[in-house]
């Protein structure tokens, strides 16, 4: 039977997963990321860019208390899905350390920065913009070919799960963080938003999943499956009750300057919490370790208020079922 393919895109506040049949005996997929900072392990180490983390504090919560180029103190949602699927974890697309049998497990293609729309990060100069991104698959595709064939390569494409994370940048450095910023001059809020919406998500979600299911999809008898994922639920769960999800501030980051530590990104001259756990927010834009793992349980086990129209985990229950 042919492999079929997850694909998770979170778009805004909102993310579409697409998750392929492969039989659970098989080795574990592949695992192909496309965003921003949010899922980010490391590319933009290779870039002559201001959008980085590879200094400390970042990844102060790592085994060996260095940066990675993840904007966490330590793992991201990335790594923490892995976990739970059984996946390794992947590498950033520009590590030269991604060859050989490294290629095998996937690629994480994703760059601080960059947004829906090509204006957005400017001011970081050299990001890896999501065209730019898409190129470097076919680029990744080509390479896997040429070393393993292009059998083997289709499969492992086709088997794979699919992140993409994009939306954010567009307001926070691009609408309003960007002084006098042109978008801020040719749109009122409200208009950006539809604007936004209109480049890159059709706010009819639902009809729009049951439309990818059913052409593209399990629907149509390749196994694929579409899913959308509410991240923005997430955070404002953490937001108005952070003592519920046993946190102890949702207002103030971890590690930051100025009031709330909300002003600019963490360095090593900022104010640095002393217990991580307690906080929703690493930096001013970026959730703590602890809060990451939270989404990514979403992600797998998520009532149908956070993912939609089933998760991770049923899916991959289904899929096992499917091939037993």
């Amino acid at each position: 039977m042919a492999a079929s393919s997850w694909q998770v895109a979170a778009l805004l506040a909102v993310a579409l997963c697409v998750l392929p049949a492969l039989p659970a005996a098989r080795a574990a997929r592949a695992f192909f990321i496309f965003g921003d900072s949010l899922v980010d392990n490391g590319n933009n180490n290779y870039l002559l860019t201001s959008a980085r983390a590879d200094s400390w504090p970042y990844g102060i919560d790592t085994p060996d208390h260095r940066a990675t180029g993840r904007f966490s103190n330590g793992k991201n949602v990335v790594d923490l899905i892995s976990e739970q699927i059984g996946s390794v974890p992947v590498l950033p697309y520009l590590s030269p350390e991604l060859d050989g049998e490294n290629l095998l497990v996937g690629a994480n293609f994703a760059s601080a920065g960059i947004g829906i729309l090509n204006d957005t990060g400017i001011q970081f100069a050299n990001i890896i913009r999501i065209s730019k991104q898409l190129t470097y698959f076919e680029q990744y595709k080509h390479r896997l070919a040429k070393l393993y064939g292009p059998e083997r390569a289709a499969r492992v494409v086709g088997g794979a799960l699919t992140l993409i994370t994009l939306g954010g940048n567009d307001f926070v450095n691009n609408y309003y963080l960007v002084p006098y910023s042109a978008r801020s001059r040719e749109f009122s809020l409200p208009d950006y938003i539809k604007y936004i919406l209109s480049e890159a998500y059709n706010p009819q979600m639902e009809a729009m999943l049951n439309e990818l299911n059913a052409e593209v999809g399990a629907g149509n008898g390749n196994g694929a499956v579409f899913v959308a994922v509410n991240t923005r639920r997430s955070h404002d769960d953490f937001i108005a009750d952070p003592k519920a999800y046993g946190f102890v501030t949702a207002t103030e980051a971890c590690c930051g300057q100025g009031r709330f530590n909300g002003i600019g990104i963490c360095t090593m001259v900022s104010s640095l919490c002393a217990n991580r756990d307690e906080y929703v927010f690493w930096d001013a834009f970026h959730p703590t370790e602890r809060a990451n793992r939270l989404i990514a349980q979403n992600y797998l086990s998520g009532s149908t208020d956070y993912i939609s129209p089933m998760n991770l985990s049923t899916i991959i229950h289904l899929d096992r079922h499917l091939h037993d």
